[in-house]
């Protein structure tokens, strides 16, 4: 794999060439289980706002270093010193709740690039996967993991709600609201076959490499296909998700009003009929 050409300045993500068009995104901590530090969150936030602009990548894995976890979640230690948890002494409560809640939203928003980034996110997780792990694969557009992976919404067991997305988005993702309830509530480790079967992963694949590689034939795929038609495919399931059906077809027939202008819609149709392998023009 080669380094993607402009994202040398990353410290904490090793960003990768693994084919034309397709970047992979690797948390770069192993020696502490890929837990997050406030600069990684940030820095986190700037790969997935810069690849969403890229014209020269169309599809993105992302996954962690190392063999024993994708991300332990939060480091909790450097934030307690970082002060976003902790003691906080005895300020104006109301000024100190703004600061904290300032700082949610920062985190909040970094880890939301994932799911803004209009180009495909395929993600791949293995053994420890915890909190913020969750975060994060709730953002993702599809979702891979090991027969090891270990998951957990940890977030009960150290005195907090949630706060980052699970909360928010994992109901929407998965079959069973009950299931959802049953792990944000406990904070009980779930494993890959239970992920599955409510949904939450798409493939469970027997070892890291064979997910990794899963989804690299996969995003191989997707680049392969326009880039309007698949960018325009992630906008719209998204809103989809959110809105109702009626503001949603709306939405759909704005959006197609200019996206069927493209080139790539008479380049495909030609290419289906001719039974060549079409070539589309970055975006």
């Amino acid at each position: 794999m080669a380094q993607l050409k402009g994202y040398s300045d990353f410290r904490n993500f090793l960003i990768s060439s693994l084919y034309e068009h397709v970047a992979h995104v690797e948390i770069n901590r192993p020696s502490k289980l890929n837990a997050f530090t406030e600069e990684m969150w940030i820095e986190l936030g700037s790969v997935f706002a810069r690849l969403s602009h890229d014209p020269e990548v169309r599809a993105i894995v992302f996954s962690g270093a190392g063999d024993r976890a994708f991300t332990a979640g939060l480091d909790v230690q450097a934030a307690s010193q970082g002060g976003l948890v902790g003691d906080h002494g005895k300020p104006d409560a109301a000024r100190q709740a703004t600061k904290i809640r300032r700082q949610i939203v920062e985190f909040q928003d970094c880890i939301s690039q994932i799911e803004k980034c209009e180009k495909p996110v395929i993600l791949v997780m293995h053994g420890i996967s915890i909190g913020l792990a969750i975060d994060i694969a709730c953002c993702a557009d599809v979702r891979i993991c090991s027969r090891d992976t270990k998951f957990a919404v940890k977030e009960v067991d150290i005195g907090m709600a949630a706060d980052i997305g699970t909360l928010s988005r994992l109901p929407k993702l998965v079959s069973s609201f009950s299931w959802v309830k049953d792990v944000c509530l406990t904070a009980r480790a779930f494993g890959a076959h239970e992920a599955l079967a409510v949904g939450f992963v798409s493939q469970v694949l027997e070892t890291k490499a064979k997910a990794i590689e899963a989804a690299t034939m996969l995003a191989s795929f997707i680049a392969s296909k326009s880039p309007v038609a698949v960018q325009g495919t992630k906008e719209l399931l998204n809103h989809a998700r959110d809105n109702t059906v009626a503001d949603s077809l709306k939405y759909t027939s704005v959006w197609n009003s200019a996206m069927l202008q493209s080139n790539d819609f008479k380049i495909a149709l030609l290419s289906g009929l001719k039974q060549t392998r079409p070539r589309f023009e970055k975006l």
